[in-house]
């Protein structure tokens, strides 16, 4: 019977991508107060920052490598 072993890329990948949110979070919230934009369009502007967050930063590739250490297929 075979044991699997502990990974590091899984903790490390977890910790990266915490770090990736921290830093686009305060992007966004330093872009959207530099604009001074109105209560409404400010909340718009956070979802909308929130969404580019998934096609800016494409996390497929990361996952894959915390998995099976490759980055690409």
């Amino acid at each position: 019977m075979q044991v699997n072993e502990p990974s590091w890329r899984k903790p490390a990948g977890m910790g990266l991508i915490l770090l990736l949110i921290a830093i686009w979070s305060v992007a966004v919230v330093m872009a959207v107060e530099a604009l001074g934009l109105p209560l409404w369009a400010s909340g718009l502007a956070f979802v909308a920052g929130g969404v580019a967050w998934l096609w800016l930063f494409p996390m497929k590739r990361l996952l894959r490598w915390m998995e099976t250490g490759k980055w690409r297929e």
